[in-house]
């Protein structure tokens, strides 16, 4: 009598477990589907936007980047996968000035790490999500970051070469009327002070005067460089009035 006790009781249990499972079996029939059918939806696959495929150089609508050639990508990569070449080239004001000949990027020993991307001081990298990057040839991996000819030089207007001349103008005439402020401070001697007459300090004063006067004129319009001037000269008549007190 036991057994056939045990017979259905093994029986029931059997007939819940079946039913469970077929309970999950039914609930996958109506659950959406993960499964990718790729290469025949590549079109619109879904990809993370964190994911990192291959290092890019960023370019605008006019085809422009922004990266200096400073080399920074480069010394921060812990295994070589960057190599800069640079070209040093002329400025229109005789100056010299680095530029980005060729930017080489080998993806086959890029460990995705990002190190290059967060230390760029100019926000000129990214890493893509194009994760279709494979090849027959190793060869193949090392890519060419800059592939749009490299643009000349820009020149600047005649307005923008007149303002920077007129900027160093003025910061010459302003050095000027310091100097001459500090130097008629420091070699007038007390004695030879208390002599002069008026007319005499005067003319003595007036080339500072003078530089002084150029410097403002050649800073008009641009408040920041007169700024600059008016501290500068103020600060040297400061220095030649506590020189007389101290004589």
């Amino acid at each position: 009598m036991g057994s056939v006790k045990d017979y259905f009781s093994n029986l029931g249990s059997g007939l819940a477990s079946l039913l469970k499972g077929m309970q999950v079996t039914g609930k996958e029939f109506v659950t959406p589907k993960i499964t990718e059918e790729y290469p025949d939806n590549r079109d619109n696959l879904p990809v993370a936007d964190r994911f990192r495929a291959v290092l890019t150089l960023k370019y605008d609508d006019q085809g422009n980047h922004k990266c200096i050639a400073c080399g920074t990508c480069e010394r921060v990569c812990p295994n070589s996968t960057i190599s800069l070449d640079i070209k040093t080239v002329d400025t229109w004001d005789g100056k010299k000035k680095k530029k980005l000949d060729k930017y080489h990027y080998d993806l086959g020993s890029c460990t995705f790490c990002q190190l290059c991307v967060t230390n760029c001081p100019t926000d000129a990298l990214e890493f893509s999500n194009d994760f279709e990057q494979a090849v027959f040839t190793r060869g193949k991996l090392v890519k060419l970051l800059n592939y749009l000819p490299e643009k000349e030089e820009p020149q600047p207007t005649p307005e923008e070469i007149a303002r920077m001349k007129a900027e160093k103008e003025a910061k010459i005439a302003a050095a000027k009327a310091a100097a001459e402020a500090k130097k008629a401070a420091a070699g007038a001697a007390p004695a030879a002070k208390s002599a002069e007459s008026p007319a005499d300090t005067a003319k003595a004063a007036a080339p500072a005067n003078d530089a002084a006067a150029k410097a403002l004129a050649a800073a008009a319009g641009d408040p920041v460089k007169e700024a600059k001037i008016r501290a500068a000269l103020e600060k040297a008549a400061a220095l030649k009035a506590q020189r007389q007190k101290e004589n």
